[in-house]
């Protein structure tokens, strides 16, 4: 990392607690709220859940089965699971790029921002086996981070060795009930949202919008915590109005369609391919590849990048499955094959300027 990268990454960005209109000429827009403001949640969000949690009897089925892991065979696939790290494209102030670091952690460069997506830079989380692909993009090549979204509090997507490694002044944006836990860990800049509900940062382009919105999923980190926080993904949109939406963690449902109705003509959809097997237990958490593509048309998003897979083997499909069924299913769409940004882990790419996300300026290795 040169010098000139290492002061910056310890000087605060500038404050943005006051909102900023929707657009020019536009009336401030009451969703969108002060940063750093603290808040009082209710107790849990259980009253948000779509579908129940597993109870006794399924913890007892799957503990039956011993089917969270591929099987030994599949194993043998891991060798082939993409991995081609490269440079980051230049992004400019008026780009917006993505970088797949692996699972659902991206470097985005949005309105000249860089935003990270739950990022988890550590070799084992708590629970799982370590990943299978390294990070696709080493630490000490990461621009400058101006801010980091966070899905929900499970440990593949809130790794706190990773946050450590970032100035405590960096700008975390959370769910609902989440700041606490930042603030006692000696984060300053820190703001949780319910859904619905967005705030903005300023960048060299004009201010860069953060939607929080809902997600079928729950939230647990200890064992007396469950639900306490808020779940659900981002949706970010850059000054000229460019969006991309992060699905963060989730299964499939209504909130798609919502999502991209309140949302229009979202450039680019980064959904979750992996971890979907068994279904009976994993169908209202985790979306499948072929759940994910229709995730993407109700959207109605331009194009589609896969994520949460070929990294943590946190279910029993074949390490190279969820690769194989997205491709298909997107195929029988019909629609255009370039919209898949089926990435490698390291992989880059540049949306197009102006709208229509399947047009890319700039392209590093998609999965082979």
């Amino acid at each position: 990392m040169t010098e000139q990268t290492e002061r910056s990454l310890t000087e605060p960005l500038p404050d943005s607690d006051a909102p900023h209109p929707a657009g020019p000429g536009a009336a401030a827009d009451p969703a969108v709220r002060p940063t750093r403001e603290v808040r009082t949640w209710p107790r849990d969000f259980t009253d948000r859940l779509t579908a129940p949690l597993p109870g006794v009897r399924a913890l007892a089925r799957i503990a039956r089965e011993g089917k969270l892991r591929p099987a030994a065979q599949a194993l043998l696939e891991i060798p082939e699971l993409p991995f081609e790290p490269g440079p980051m494209p230049e992004a400019g102030p008026r780009d917006i790029a993505v970088t797949w670091a692996g699972h659902a952690s991206w470097v985005l460069r949005v309105g000249g921002l860089t935003v990270l997506t739950d990022p988890v830079w550590s070799r084992k989380i708590l629970g799982t086996p370590p990943r299978v692909t390294p990070v696709g993009v080493r630490w000490q090549d990461l621009p400058p981070v101006d801010a980091v979204v966070i899905s929900h509090n499970h440990y593949d997507h809130l790794d706190l060795p990773t946050l450590k490694r970032l100035p405590p002044h960096t700008p975390l944006l959370l769910p609902a009930g989440l700041a606490r836990w930042a603030r006692r860990r000696r984060f300053t800049h820190v703001t949780d949202l319910d859904w619905w509900e967005a705030v903005e940062l300023p960048g060299p382009a004009g201010p860069v919008r953060f939607d929080f919105v809902p997600a079928h999923h729950w939230s647990k980190r200890t064992l007396t915590d469950t639900c306490r926080s808020l779940w659900g993904g981002w949706v970010l949109t850059a000054p000229d109005g460019r969006r991309v939406y992060f699905a963060g963690d989730t299964g499939y449902g209504h909130w798609f369609e919502e999502i991209g109705d309140r949302y229009p003509d979202i450039d680019l959809a980064l959904l979750p391919i992996g971890a979907y097997d068994p279904r009976w237990m994993l169908r209202p958490v985790h979306t499948d590849p072929e759940e994910a593509v229709r995730a993407c048309h109700d959207l109605g998003a331009r194009a589609m990048a896969p994520m949460h897979w070929s990294t943590f083997l946190l279910s029993a499909e074949a390490p190279l499955e969820p690769l194989r069924r997205v491709r298909t299913a997107w195929e029988a769409t019909g629609r255009p094959r370039e919209d898949l940004w089926d990435l490698a882990v390291g992989g880059s790419r540049v949306l197009g300027r102006g709208r229509g996300g399947g047009r890319v300026e700039g392209v590093a290795p998609d999965a082979g």
